[in-house]
């Protein structure tokens, strides 16, 4: 199965698109250089091809992808995770881990956060406790991260008392990637819960990224209520 995928992105290798992908990415990655309009396109003809969106969900296939050294295969991982979000449990938290701390990077660490592993920990309350609060207080950016973003799509479900517990255990970071994190979750939370993020930044010593970020829909409303 994963040589059929290969086929079909071999097909649609382009050089110039690969330096420019990997240019913008940093060199972290080699790319084949497959945009995504048309990575999409023959993921969807993969995933027709082989019917695997209608089979039990497939960790192994997943590990496989990532093996692979160009970054479109994970990419093509992510959009089959994201496809079969409906058949993940707390079984596969471990898989996530896993693709969170390798070849991490931004492009695919976010999309696991607020996706798989948001998903997996609502639907299994008990993952926050037992992993996810030890991601939290980790040594590992990445997984740092994680735990920050998880409850990115909450909305009001979001559990404000830990969405703040994490942000002031690593308030203190000087990672970019951790205080964009902050900056991140308060923005989105408080397009829910305005009033209680703009407290809770006037009251914590935050980066001035992370308050930057957190303040931006903020300081919107504030203009947008003084025209009238």
């Amino acid at each position: 199965m994963i040589n059929k995928l290969k086929e079909m992105m071999e097909l649609n290798r382009n050089g110039v698109n690969a330096a420019a992908m990997e240019k913008y990415m940093k060199g972290h990655f080699p790319f084949l250089g497959i945009k995504k309009p048309e990575r999409t396109k023959i993921e969807k003809e993969f995933f027709k091809k082989t019917g695997i969106l209608n089979e039990p969900f497939d960790p192994e296939f997943v590990k496989e992808l990532w093996k692979l050294p160009e970054r479109e295969y994970q990419y093509t991982a992510l959009t089959y995770i994201e496809k079969s979000l409906k058949k993940l449990s707390k079984e596969h938290l471990n898989l996530m881990e896993f693709l969170i701390t390798e070849k991490s990077w931004w492009d695919t660490v976010d999309m696991l956060a607020q996706k798989a592993v948001g998903k997996i920990a609502a639907d299994y309350p008990v993952i926050i406790s037992e992993t996810i609060e030890k991601w939290a207080g980790s040594h590992h950016l990445w997984l740092k991260r994680t735990a920050i973003l998880f409850q990115l799509k909450y909305k009001e479900k979001t559990n404000e008392e830990l969405l703040y517990r994490y942000i002031k255990m690593n308030a203190d970071s000087k990672e970019f990637f951790i205080q964009k994190a902050i900056g991140w979750a308060l923005r989105e939370y408080s397009k829910t819960n305005p009033d209680s993020v703009r407290h809770f930044i006037e009251n914590n010593r935050l980066a001035p990224l992370s308050v930057r970020e957190g303040s931006k829909y903020l300081y919107r409303n504030e203009r947008n209520q003084s025209n009238f």
